[in-house]
C-alpha cells in the first residue's frame, strides 16, 4: 500500500507538471504576440530576480518540511506534525515579508547600478513583490501535504495557480498596453500575485478539509519540539536544497557565457554561433526538461516515502523504494533518450520546422536519462536527510561541465561538444549520488537496467526502420508513426525480456486494475 501511495503521488505530480507546462506554453505564445520582443525583454529582466528570491526563500522548504513531517508521522507523533506546520508557517511568513520589502527597497538600486539595464523594468520588479510573500507561504503548505504523501492538493494548487497567473498576465498586458510597454510588462509580471494568492487559497481549502481527518488522529506528544529546534532543523535541511536550486541558473549561465564565444573561436561567425546556441538552448534543452517532468515528480514523491522508512530505521523498505524508483526512472528516460537520439532530425523538423537543430537534439538526448538519474538519486538522499550531499555533488558536476565546455566546444565537435558538456555535468552528479547511496548500502538491479537498455535499443531500431519505410509519405506523419511504432514495440519487449512481471505491474496506478 505504501508503494502504491508513492507511485500514485508521482503520477499525480507528473500530470500536474505536464498541464502547467502546456498552460505556460500557451502563455508564452499569447504574451509574445501582445508585447513583442521589447515587452518580453522588459518582463524577462525582472522575472529572474523574482525566481532567485524564491530559490532563496522557498525552494528548499517543501523538501525540509516533508522530511520532518514524514518522520513524525512514521512515529505517529501527530502533535509534533502540527507543531512543524505552525512553526514553518510563521517562519515562512516572516521570510516572505522580509524578502518582499527587500525587493521594494532594492528595485531602484538594481536599476541605478545598471544590474537591470532598462529603467522601464522597475515597474515589473515592483509588481512582483507581493508574489514573493504569498509564494513563500505557499511553499509551507505544499511541503506539509507532501510530508503526508498527499500529492493531489499541491498538484491542484499548481495547476490553478498557473491558470490564474496566465489569465491575469494576458488580460493586464492587453489592458495596460495603450498606456505604455513598461506598464503592460508590469501588468504581465503582476500575474504572479493573484496566481500565488489563488494557489494559497486552494491549499487553505484542502487544509480545512483534511484537518477534520487529522483531528481524529490527535494524540498528545510526550513533548513538543521547541520552535527554535525546529527552525534550526528546517534551515539545516532547506539551505542545501535552496543552494542547489540557485546553482541551476549558474549551470545555465555557463552555456550563455562560454558556448557562443567558444563557437566563434572555432571559426563560426557571430550570427552562426548565435544560431547554433539557439538550437541547443532554445530547442534541444526544452525537450530535455519536458521529458524529465516524470522523474522530477518521482523524486518529489520519493522524499517523504524514504523519510518515513528512514525514521523507523526500515532499511529494507528504503532499499525497495529506491530500487523501484531507479527502475521506473530508467523505464521512462532510457527509451526517451534513445528515441530522441535516433529521430533527432525528424523531431526537429516536426516541432521547429527546421532540421538544423537535429545535431543539438541528438547529442542532448543522453541528458534525459542522466538528469533523470540525478533527480531520483537526489530524492533518495534527501529522504534520508542528507540534503547537503546532492548539493556538493552538483558543485563537482558544474566544475566538470566548465572544463568540458572549454575542451569540447571546438572546431572538431562544435555545438555537439557543448551538448556533451551538459551530459557530463548530469552524469558526474548522478554517479556521485549513486556512490553515496552505495555507502548507505542502497543497491540497484543493474541486470534489470541492462534489459531496459536492450529493449530501448531494439525500440530505436524499430523507430529508424519505420521512419525509413514511411519516408515517402508526409514527413510529419512518418515521424509520428515512427514514434508510435517505437512505443508499441517497447511496451511489447518489456515483458518479453523479463523487465516487468505481473507483481510489479500490480503496483502501478491505473495499470494495476488490469492485473488483479
Amino acid at each position: 500500500m505504501s508503494s502504491d501511495k508513492f507511485l500514485r503521488g508521482a503520477m499525480i505530480l507528473t500530470l500536474a507538471g505536464l498541464m502547467v507546462k502546456v498552460i505556460g506554453s500557451v502563455n508564452r505564445i499569447l504574451l509574445s504576440r501582445l508585447l513583442g520582443g521589447e515587452g518580453i525583454g522588459l518582463y524577462q529582466m525582472a522575472y529572474p530576480v523574482y525566481l532567485l528570491l524564491l530559490a532563496i526563500s522557498a525552494a528548499g522548504i517543501p523538501v525540509a518540511i516533508s522530511i520532518i513531517v514524514a518522520g513524525f508521522l512514521a512515529q505517529k507523533d501527530y502533535a509534533n506534525v502540527r507543531q512543524v506546520f505552525r512553526v514553518s508557517l510563521r517562519l515562512m511568513a516572516c521570510v516572505g515579508a522580509v524578502l518582499a520589502v527587500c525587493l521594494v527597497l532594492a528595485a531602484g538600486w538594481l536599476v541605478d547600478a545598471g544590474v537591470i539595464t532598462d529603467v522601464r523594468a522597475y515597474y515589473s520588479l515592483i509588481a512582483l513583490t507581493p508574489a514573493i510573500f504569498f509564494a513563500t507561504i505557499l511553499a509551507s503548505f505544499r511541503g506539509y501535504f507532501q510530508g503526508h504523501q498527499l500529492m493531489t492538493p499541491p498538484a491542484v494548487s499548481q495547476i490553478v495557480e498557473q491558470f490564474i497567473r496566465v489569465v491575469t498576465m494576458v488580460v493586464l498586458a492587453y489592458v495596460l498596453l495603450p498606456y505604455g510597454l513598461e506598464y503592460a510588462a508590469a501588468g504581465a509580471a503582476f500575474g504572479a500575485v493573484p496566481g500565488s494568492l489563488t494557489g494559497l487559497v486552494v491549499m487553505g481549502c484542502f487544509y480545512r478539509y483534511y484537518r477534520k481527518q487529522w483531528q481524529v488522529e490527535h494524540v498528545p506528544a510526550a513533548e513538543l519540539v521547541r520552535s527554535r529546534v525546529l527552525i534550526k532543523r528546517l534551515l539545516l535541511l532547506a539551505l542545501p536544497v535552496s543552494c542547489a536550486n540557485i546553482l541551476v541558473p549558474v549551470t545555465s549561465s555557463i552555456d550563455v557565457l562560454l558556448v557562443p564565444g567558444r563557437l566563434i573561436d572555432s571559426g563560426l561567425s557571430v550570427e552562426q554561433a548565435t544560431a547554433q546556441f539557439g538550437y541547443l538552448a532554445g530547442m534541444a534543452q526544452p525537450l530535455l526538461l519536458m521529458a524529465t517532468i516524470p522523474t522530477m515528480s518521482l523524486a518529489t514523491s520519493l522524499v517523504p516515502a524514504v523519510s518515513e522508512a528512514f525514521a523507523l530505521n526500515k532499511w529494507q523498505i528504503i532499499g525497495q523504494k529506491a530500487a523501484t524508483a531507479m527502475k521506473l526512472c530508467c523505464l521512462i528516460t532510457v527509451p526517451a533518450s534513445v528515441g530522441m537520439w535516433v529521430l533527432a532530425e525528424p523531431i526537429s523538423c516536426l516541432l521547429y520546422g527546421t532540421a538544423k537543430a537535429g545535431v543539438a537534439i541528438m547529442h542532448s538526448a543522453p541528458a534525459i536519462c542522466l538528469l533523470g538519474l540525478q533527480q531520483v538519486t537526489t530524492g533518495m538522499l534527501q529522504g534520508m536527510g542528507h540534503t547537503n550531499l546532492p548539493m556538493l555533488n552538483m558543485l563537482i558536476g558544474i566544475a566538470a561541465k566548465l572544463v568540458a565546455v572549454l575542451q569540447l566546444t571546438n572546431v572538431e565537435y562544435g555545438i555537439a561538444g557543448a551538448a556533451w558538456a551538459t551530459n557530463i555535468n548530469f552524469g558526474v552528479t548522478a554517479l556521485l549520488n549513486i556512490i553515496a547511496l552505495y555507502k548507505f548500502s542502497i543497491r540497484f538491479s543493474w541486470l534489470s537496467i541492462a534489459k531496459i537498455i536492450a529493449a530501448a535499443a531494439m525500440m530505436g531500431a524499430v523507430a529508424v526502420e519505420a521512419h525509413v519505410l514511411l519516408g515517402g509519405a508526409s514527413p510529419a506523419l512518418a515521424t509520428i508513426a515512427a514514434m508510435l511504432a517505437a512505443g508499441i514495440s517497447y511496451i511489447i519487449l518489456l515483458p518479453l525480456l523479463g523487465v516487468l512481471n505481473r507483481q510489479e505491474l500490480r503496483q502501478l496506478p491505473v495499470v494495476k486494475r488490469f492485473f488483479k
